[in-house]
């Protein structure tokens, strides 16, 4: 099954001129969200993860069938005020404005094999963003999986030092 047939763009969102990758039609259908979470499980048990993380809010769907698939515990990355607990919090740049993510500062252990989730590389800032907050709480980030990757915005050299496995590039 060829999983770009289940993403939509959709020109203009969330502003204009972005061409947003709509993964939507993707995780509605059950063969194809199998077939994407399955892939990403498959690389992550091959990095030796202990925990899976995904940055708010579709690395939330997409890491947490990933870490039910591989029986491992599942840690939410959130905007600021978010999280019940005490957190750790990084500051960031977007392609358009910036941002906040933070994570309960026991989260991720030290020490902790963790593995990223998103639904797509982009620039490479809320991924890098992810792991500055992993390695601020003492953890070792084994890798990153994303359904999407947007070659032409180059985030993948962000992320040099770490393995990477996008399903669909464009």
């Amino acid at each position: 099954m060829k999983l770009q047939d289940y993403i939509k763009n959709v020109p203009d969102f969330p502003i204009p001129g972005i061409q947003f990758k709509d993964i939507t039609p993707l995780i509605g259908n059950g063969p194809a969200f199998r077939q994407a979470v399955d892939a990403i499980a498959l690389f992550a048990r091959s990095q030796q993860a202990d925990v899976i993380v995904g940055p708010d809010a579709r690395g939330f769907i997409i890491g947490s069938a990933v870490a039910y698939a591989m029986g491992l515990g599942f840690v939410p990355v959130r905007k600021p005020g978010k999280l019940p607990q005490e957190s750790i919090k990084y500051d960031y740049d977007l392609e358009y404005g910036k941002n906040t993510l933070c994570m309960h500062k026991d989260g991720v252990k030290p020490g902790q094999k963790a593995f990223i989730v998103d639904d797509l590389l982009a620039t490479g800032g809320t991924v890098g963003a992810t792991v500055k907050l992993i390695e601020a709480a003492g953890g070792t980030v084994v890798g990153l999986g994303f359904i999407i990757e947007l070659v032409d915005l180059e985030g993948r050299k962000k992320l040099q030092g770490y393995p990477v496995k996008t399903l669909i590039q464009y």
